[in-house]
């Protein structure tokens, strides 16, 4: 996977051609994280009930991870269900757990084929049976990927995977003095993987609504009015864009944009 495979996939008339043409591949970023949202405000301008909203964000998420993977983004996370969304009409949340057993069970293939590995970030076996069951199930069948990695961060809250992160320090008996940032970062859900170069929000909203609080101290950060499940391919390649033509300076002096790797 890389530009040449995406230039390859796409329709030599499309205009996302030119956009990808764009794009530098020796720039891009390594981790793209999404905060999905604007579901049920869709299905409000259409009158139709908050899940259909949902329903049509799966396409969305269909097409951002297809584009991501060929486009040679190694790590890509979606923010799916956070821990306070539980909080929403249980009818809701049991369409939101359907629809995700229904992407699994579609999708699986297609993760294999395209080497892509699947992980869940967040409090796993607070789930139904049935869902965390559907979730190990992919992720067993994908371990093997050596391709893009797919989080989806269900039951997710970044207050909460802190708070767990630094319980896990205290039971593997961590001295202070060993331990430090990367060290604590160790103790995440997202061990083992870089932070989010790129974080996208759709909907027009100006907060990150607790999403990877620790990962994203430095990410750079792209919002568009477009609502979700209107979220495509063009989205996704014009926030690459943006994030290329910016300069990354961790606090310190300015620098070119660069992968984080």
């Amino acid at each position: 996977m890389g530009l040449d495979a995406l230039l390859d996939w796409l329709p030599p008339d499309s205009p996302e051609v030119e956009l990808a043409r764009r794009i530098r591949e020796d720039r891009l970023p390594v981790h793209i994280a999404i905060i999905m949202d604007g579901n049920g405000r869709w299905a409000g301008l259409r009158h139709l009930p908050r899940v259909e909203g949902h329903r049509a964000g799966i396409d969305a998420v269909r097409e951002v991870v297809e584009t991501s993977a060929r486009l040679g983004i190694e790590y890509l996370t979606v923010y799916a269900f956070s821990v306070e969304n539980w909080k929403r009409p249980p009818t809701e949340v049991n369409t939101l757990m359907t629809l995700l057993k229904r992407y699994l069970c579609s999708e699986l293939d297609t993760l294999v084929r395209h080497d892509i590995r699947f992980k869940v970030v967040g409090r796993l076996e607070e789930l139904a049976p049935d869902v965390r069951a559907a979730l190990v199930e992919a992720m067993e069948k994908t371990a093997a990927g050596h391709g893009m990695q797919l989080n989806i961060a269900l039951n997710y809250g970044g207050r909460a995977e802190i708070v767990e992160a630094a319980k896990r320090a205290i039971v593997a008996a961590i001295r202070p003095d060993e331990l430090d940032e990367r060290a604590f970062s160790g103790f995440l859900y997202t061990a083992g993987q870089p932070d989010p170069d790129l974080l996208i929000r759709t909907s027009g909203e100006m907060r990150v609504s607790n999403f990877l609080l620790w990962q994203i101290a430095y990410a750079e950060i792209w919002v568009t009015d477009t609502l979700w499940p209107d979220f495509r391919r063009p989205h996704l390649l014009e926030a690459v864009l943006d994030y290329q033509r910016r300069d990354r300076r961790y606090g310190g002096i300015s620098r070119p944009v660069a992968a984080s790797r």
